[in-house]
């Protein structure tokens, strides 16, 4: 029996909490395949307008129907312990807001250069301490930054 392609992609690529990056862009190829990719970027209407037409009718039940389906493929791209966590939200759009606020990690340049900064501060001759503590504090500050934008 020959497999989905699309399953072999999420499979390899399996959510286990230390592959966020390739994860997200393993499902954004495989949802921008199913012509699904909307749903991770736009907001999620809940209620359709009274006195809509039918074609307003159509496009709201698809994406609802996309909505799920999508869902139910994040979820299925999960370890069983991270898909426990994230299982009773409803929304794609929180699920994905609270896995980017966990397990998303800066742009690698950045957190690099402000690492390297850090590491390689060492104290000149005829500098006084308290410059060099400052000097510390914002490179500090610049790290716990870049941990929060995540």
């Amino acid at each position: 029996m020959c497999k989905n392609p699309l399953t072999v992609i999420l499979g390899n690529n399996k959510f286990n909490g230390i592959n966020y990056t390739d994860w997200l862009r393993s499902l954004r190829i495989v949802l921008d395949y199913e012509n699904q990719g909307y749903i991770m970027d736009k907001l999620h209407p809940h209620t359709l307008p009274e006195g809509s037409s039918s074609n307003e009718c159509e496009t709201f039940e698809r994406w609802h129907a996309d909505h799920r389906k999508v869902r139910s493929i994040i979820l299925a791209s999960m370890s069983n312990d991270i898909q426990k966590q994230y299982d009773r939200l409803d929304d794609v759009a929180s699920i994905l807001q609270r896995m980017k606020e966990v397990y998303a990690i800066p742009d690698r340049h950045s957190r690099h250069v402000a690492t390297k900064e850090f590491f390689r501060t060492k104290m000149n001759e005829g500098v006084k301490m308290l410059s060099l503590v400052e000097k510390l504090e914002d490179l500090k500050a610049a790290l716990t930054m870049i941990r929060t934008l995540t």
